[in-house]
């Protein structure tokens, strides 16, 4: 159980930094260019940061016996972890997706070139194939990370409860 709890919190402290960062900037990119729809996304995937914020009071309640942990936790770690999961299994068909097939990703790619010629580099479309499974393999990785860290704080949770149902008996 401790290799569980201590790769859980490396994948819990990764994602909450990360996800974190990257949608703090997107949200900061949707309200500057009112972008809404964009914004929807964005605050829907808040799901992987809160989720691990809530897998980190469960971590420190594990640790710390005497640091009990609120009711609103394990509503936390359950169903915003099953949105977080849901984006993560999410991440990896996207990428297995463009893996398999990479031309309708190079064909955004070149088309998004297209419309600012002057911020490109002169190479940079013929890498539009390589840019594509390069972030294909990344979102796929990515969204492990995050299935990942769902799935075993799940346990941990579970773990958590088998544990002091126990004790309380």
């Amino acid at each position: 159980m401790k290799t569980m709890l201590k790769i859980a919190s490396v994948l819990t402290w990764f994602n909450l930094v990360f996800w974190g960062a990257l949608l703090g900037f997107g949200l900061l990119v949707c309200l500057v260019s009112a972008q809404l729809p964009l914004l929807l996304s964005v605050v829907l995937m808040t799901a992987i940061p809160l989720n691990c914020f809530a897998a980190l009071k469960l971590h420190t309640s594990i640790r710390h016996t005497h640091v009990p942990f609120s009711h609103q936790t394990p509503a936390g770690i359950r169903f915003v972890g099953l949105m977080a999961l849901f984006f993560g299994i999410t991440f990896i068909y996207s990428g297995i997706s463009l893996l398999a097939d990479p031309q309708p990703g190079v064909e955004i790619y070149k088309q998004m070139l297209a419309q600012m010629p002057t911020a490109a580099p002169p190479g940079v479309a013929a890498m539009g194939r390589t840019f594509i499974l390069i972030g294909a393999v990344a979102w796929v990785v990515l969204g492990l990370l995050v299935a990942v860290n769902v799935i075993l704080n799940l346990r941990l949770l579970r773990w958590y409860y088998l544990v002091h149902k126990s004790d309380a008996s």
